[in-house]
């Protein structure tokens, strides 16, 4: 099997496994990943993550350009924003997830931090999670926002609509994006309770110990 073969297999794979847990539904989300060639396949529009078909995911070349495959997701532009601003993403994975997007309209949620820190994992594999207003979906104005950035944070939720998180390959991406949404329905649970989070030394040793990327 070649390395894109594979690659198509393992997308298809895990976005399933994501459907089939209720972390998106419908039609809804979109991945997408490097090729060793630089280009990218990307899950075509209208699709559900629960039938892709390793065959039919969009295949840019690295020049941009769509050479096979169905039409993209309309939300390239996200996807293009974090790889151009990022070099170190290998993938990118955008979900509708219930729980990061109730807590996205939550009064309290600090729109530079939008995790509290309930847990190691959330820091060691996202950082700090930038929340964004609310864009119309397609809206090329999400890429610039997260263009804006600098391609400072890995991970942004966008409000009222879903997270988006760039990893350095689709496994580390998936991973970092369930992360974000554990939290996010760990964070709704605790609310109204006094729950202890992580202080600032704990936070500060986790950056230190683990390298993360943490944005002041």
């Amino acid at each position: 099997m070649s390395p894109e073969t594979a690659l198509r297999e393992q997308i298809c794979l895990l976005a399933k496994s994501m459907f089939d847990r209720g972390l998106t539904g419908g039609s809804t989300g979109n991945i997408s990943a490097r090729t060793e060639d630089g280009g990218l396949l990307v899950s075509p529009t209208g699709t559900s993550f629960g039938r892709l078909d390793p065959g039919r995911l969009s295949r840019f070349d690295a020049k941009g350009l769509l050479i096979s495959g169905d039409k993209p997701t309309k939300e390239m532009p996200l996807h293009s924003a974090f790889y151009d601003t990022r070099s170190s993403a290998g993938a990118v994975v955008h979900l509708h997830s219930c729980h990061s997007v109730a807590w996205s309209m939550m009064p309290e949620v600090n729109a530079d931090n939008f995790l509290p820190p309930l847990t190691p994992y959330a820091i060691m594999k996202l950082g700090k999670v930038k929340l964004l207003p609310f864009f119309l979906p397609g809206d090329p104005a999400m890429g610039e926002a997260v263009r804006g950035l600098a391609g400072k944070r890995t991970a942004v939720m966008l409000a009222n609509h879903g997270p988006v998180v760039a990893g350095k390959d689709v496994e580390a991406a998936c991973n970092a994006i369930e992360e974000l949404e554990d939290t996010a329905r760990l964070a709704i649970m605790m609310r109204g309770y006094e729950a202890r989070a992580l202080n600032a030394e704990q936070i500060n040793g986790l950056v230190e110990k683990f390298d993360v990327e943490w944005d002041g």
